[in-house]
């Protein structure tokens, strides 16, 4: 099984649908975590637009990157564009992505469900990838 990390700046919005997206359709294929640059706090919009579509995220945590070893992971997929700041060991690992999706916090609810539906597409690629 793939151990799979998703990281973003906060560990809000993007990160935390993937992980809701990884678990769901990853069941069984890959074990999976999510992380910041920085940790806060689970962003109410991506938890309604998720529970939307079935999925609840609700106790899913924000946690920072540096609370993980990058050894523990095959594969790092980064949402924001971040790649570039995260740290070099972080970058190693069999399977690098930087997926560079626009951050939906702060905006409506309608471009969290345009995000969530990128996430979903990229998720299923990417386990289908790991098969």
């Amino acid at each position: 099984m793939k151990r799979v990390m998703f990281v973003c700046r906060k560990n809000s919005c993007r990160s935390q649908m993937a992980e809701g997206f990884a678990k769901e359709l990853g069941q069984d294929k890959i074990t999976v975590k999510s992380s910041g640059l920085e940790a806060s706090e689970v962003n109410p919009g991506a938890i309604v637009v998720m529970s939307e579509i079935g999925i609840d995220i609700n106790k899913q945590t924000s946690d920072a990157l540096s609370d993980f070893q990058p050894e523990d992971f095959d594969v790092v997929i980064s949402l924001c564009g971040c790649g570039v700041n995260l740290p070099k060991n972080w970058l190693t690992t069999e399977v690098f992505q930087d997926w560079e999706l626009e951050d939906p916090a702060g905006k409506d609810l309608g471009i969290f469900r345009k995000v969530r539906d990128e996430i979903k597409q990229k998720v299923s690629q990417l386990i289908s990838s790991l098969d």
